[in-house]
């Protein structure tokens, strides 16, 4: 920043006594000019959005991951050996299995899909009066319930 009047020919060099003036006149006046006051016309204050960081913990909250409780293992309990069920078992091509209560029927399906390596057609489910979740899983049509079972153990 240059006040000379060599390099701009148009200005003039202000005076010391120019300066001196324009300084006093600025300790007594300020160098802002008079700050209005805003017009509000909501009731309403609403607190201005500042700045809301992401959170970067210095140490896990937890030391290990939670571990999935639902996995195969426990959403098959048992197989049912009950004779209704050896009836669906030889009539219907249908293995009745007790699960857990929580476990839905895409599931339960890929849970015996794991578990005995056989494809499904579909499973249909009931609650009991005990509490307990009844699964009805019936197999593809190349596969043989009389077969699995008898693999699994039941009969």
């Amino acid at each position: 920043f240059c006040t000379c009047s060599e390099k701009m020919p148009g200005k003039v060099k202000p005076t010391s006594s120019t300066q001196a003036k324009q300084a006093k006149r600025a300790v007594i006046k300020g160098v802002h000019p008079l700050k209005r006051k805003k017009v509000r016309t909501c009731m309403q204050f609403n607190r201005p959005k500042t700045l809301r960081k992401a959170r970067a913990p210095k140490f896990p909250r937890r030391s290990i991951p939670r571990r999935s409780i639902l996995d195969q293992y426990t959403i098959i309990k048992f197989p049912l050996t009950t004779e209704s069920a050896m009836k669906k078992i030889e009539d219907h091509n249908t293995l009745v299995f007790i699960c857990d209560p929580r476990a839905t029927k895409p599931r339960i399906k890929a849970a015996v899909k794991r578990l005995y390596d056989i494809d499904i057609a579909k499973v249909n489910t009931l609650i009991r009066p005990d509490g307990q979740k009844k699964a009805f899983v019936r197999l593809a049509s190349d596969y043989d319930a009389l077969d699995v079972a008898n693999k699994i153990g039941i009969i």
